[in-house]
């Protein structure tokens, strides 16, 4: 690839993508630190930063069905870009390369690849996990209508499903920073073309085609 078609510029996400990518990662934060305030009394003192506890009560589960709905709309969006192809499979198989950044190695990527595309379904049942169980404990509206093994069943799932969550989120904050260049493509929306030739080939010959 020429010095020049290298720093030519391919747009990876829209506006509306990234606006909506951006709020899903706000109300994830302010969901975390509500989510754990609410989970143990050593961390109660996180709810000062919504204004006490009952605040924080009231206002978490309403940013949930914020991030939900966000998530949602995302998903449907991102949906036909993380299906598991013959090359996804063969990606996982060469673990170590990609762990030694062999790339050069490993079969040509679609817009994603499998682990991000492995991310992505964790993301959907962690999020649909959360939402079932938070309407079931959601004591101001819902929780009457179920009884109490329902609720202590749900409120466990609900623990479980955001702790598997944060722990997603990191991993892809780290891969995030660790890929350089995937930051800027979720602030700006575009890539350049060297970036897409080595870390999703696949993807790139389908853009220049266009």
């Amino acid at each position: 690839m020429s010095e020049e078609h290298h720093y030519r510029r391919i747009k990876r996400y829209t506006p509306g993508e990234r606006t909506n990518h951006w709020i899903i990662a706000l109300t994830f934060i302010l969901l975390a630190l509500s989510g754990l305030a609410l989970f143990h009394p050593s961390m109660y003192w996180l709810s000062n930063l919504f204004g006490g506890g009952p605040w924080t009560r009231i206002l978490h589960p309403f940013i949930g069905v914020v991030m939900f709905v966000c998530f949602a709309v995302f998903a449907g969006h991102m949906w036909r870009h993380n299906l598991l192809t013959r090359a996804d499979r063969q990606w996982l198989r060469q673990l170590d390369d990609v762990v030694e950044n062999r790339e050069e190695k490993l079969p040509e990527v679609g817009k994603y690849n499998a682990g991000q595309k492995l991310l992505f379904y964790v993301l959907i049942l962690c999020m649909l996990g959360l939402m079932v169980s938070g309407i079931v404990i959601w004591r101001e509206y819902f929780a009457f209508y179920f009884p109490i093994e329902v609720i202590r069943a749900a409120s466990v799932l609900h623990a479980v499903c955001a702790l598997v969550l944060i722990c997603a989120i990191i991993v892809h904050i780290y891969a995030a920073i660790w890929v350089k260049g995937s930051l800027t493509a979720m602030l700006r929306g575009y890539v350049t073309a060297g970036w897409a030739w080595k870390h999703h080939r696949a993807w790139f010959r389908e853009q220049v085609k266009k």
